[in-house]
């Protein structure tokens, strides 16, 4: 299994997200994926969220090496890579009370 890499990164991921199974080539079995972004690049999850049609919407990265991949799952078990990247930084931003200035 290779990693996807894409510039056109909305653009992708909307189109896998409407129909992620479909692109076979970078997909297989959830396990499968996250025993090798774990073991070859040395990423764990960072966030996760719900994405259309119930799959699930995950980030993974590494910040020893800045490595990151973005990752849907379907509902079957069926992980795709939708995107993957370098420079990964975690943000602690603080967030805006209604009504306060930035």
């Amino acid at each position: 299994m290779g990693r996807f890499v894409n510039s056109a990164f909305p653009g992708a991921v909307a189109l896998v997200i409407a129909g992620a199974a479909s692109a076979q080539a970078n997909c297989a079995n959830r396990d499968q994926v996250i025993d090798r972004l774990m073991s070859k690049f040395g990423e764990s999850r960072q966030s996760i969220g719900l994405a259309p049609n119930n799959g699930v919407f995950e980030v993974f990265a590494s910040p020893e090496t800045g490595t990151w991949t973005i990752v849907v799952t379907q509902p079957n078990g069926m992980s795709c890579l939708i995107a993957s990247g370098q420079a990964f930084e975690t943000l602690a931003e603080l967030g805006v009370t209604k009504g306060e200035d930035a």
